[in-house]
């Protein structure tokens, strides 16, 4: 009889687990004060040395999360805004926009406005650093920017939107390719290939050719780094749906932005975040303001929902979810 009431005690905990939903945080405003409520309702106080990664800008991209917008919440926590240089050059016209290199990359973060409000850090402007991974399917650590030993506490702060390789980026991309090195996005996007950068081959079919291998690899480095501030004093995302084009913060001149701005999505499981900011772009309708035809085209095309498929079945979150509302 014991062990049947055990059996039975079992099976409960196992269907209670399967159906185990992760919150999502939603609020329709988008504004400084609501980007602060909506972290406090997470209900996880950032401690320490706090770090907020997010993506400062192309240099000629308007889309760009603005430092007005999100100075209330780094206030809130004292933080540090951190950011990776790139791993590519822009056309000869665009030099001046370039953030492959950190001289290059403070110009364009100081003509954003960023640094005249908060301390900014470029993570590998010195070094770098290998932290484990646990999948490694693909990639056998993560390379990330130095200075990340410097902090006990991320925010991953993300701008939803399309990306050219990705399919969208939204916080397993802001996880992955943001905190990785020049060396670390290098070794993600060729999908272990190549540990080195070498610009001249890595945007070539012999090192880009597996883009699932690319965007497991991605699934697996947003891994590593929420293992590592796990293991510290913690990591919350956050994620604003405004200015969605079908392109990336990084892309120089995005396409024109065919989405109205929707709000601000917060969780402590990335995987139901992102999860969450797809489902809402393909529950939008057509109507002449507001079309994710093209978005939604991108992301099928670079087969972008793999990225969460791939993050949940490695453990890192859960794609079921509970939308909150936010009054």
């Amino acid at each position: 009889m014991k062990k049947t009431l055990t059996i039975v005690a079992l099976m409960l905990v196992a269907s209670a687990a399967a159906f185990a939903q992760s919150k999502v945080y939603l609020t329709r405003e988008i504004s400084p004060e609501s980007l602060v409520r909506i972290y406090k309702a997470l209900g996880v106080p950032a401690k320490g040395r706090v770090a907020v990664k997010m993506s400062t800008g192309e240099g000629s991209n308007p889309n760009y999360l603005k430092p007005e917008l999100v100075k209330n919440l780094i206030f809130e926590v004292d933080g540090t805004i951190v950011e990776c240089n790139t791993a590519y050059g822009n056309s000869p016209a665009d030099k001046k926009d370039d953030r492959n290199t950190s001289e290059n990359h403070w110009k364009v973060i100081e003509r954003h406005g960023f640094t005249k409000y908060f301390p900014v850090d470029i993570m590998d402007e010195y070094d770098e650093i290998r932290i484990p991974v646990k999948d490694q399917t693909h990639i056998k650590y993560d390379i990330v920017g130095g200075h990340m030993a410097n902090y006990d506490f991320m925010i991953a702060l993300n701008h939803f939107k399309g990306h050219p390789m990705g399919g969208y980026g939204g916080a397993l991309k802001n996880l992955s390719i943001g905190c990785a090195s020049q060396n670390g996005k290098a070794y993600i996007h060729s999908a272990g290939k190549m540990e080195k950068l070498d610009m001249g081959k890595l945007w070539t079919p012999e090192f880009i050719g597996n883009q699932d291998g690319f965007l497991e690899s991605m699934a697996a480095a947003a891994q590593a780094v929420v293992n590592y501030f796990n293991k510290k004093q913690g990591i919350i995302y956050i994620s604003v749906m405004n200015n969605m084009s079908i392109d990336c913060d990084c892309v120089d001149h995005p396409e024109p932005v065919k989405l109205e701005d929707y709000g601000i999505l917060a969780s402590t499981d990335p995987v139901a975040l992102d999860q969450a900011c797809i489902d809402i772009i393909n529950q939008q309708k057509v109507t002449a303001k507001n079309d994710p035809t093209d978005l939604l085209k991108r992301i099928d095309k670079q087969h972008g929902t793999h990225t969460i498929d791939h993050a949940a079945q490695i453990g890192l979150g859960s794609k079921k979810y509970e939308l909150v509302n936010l009054k």
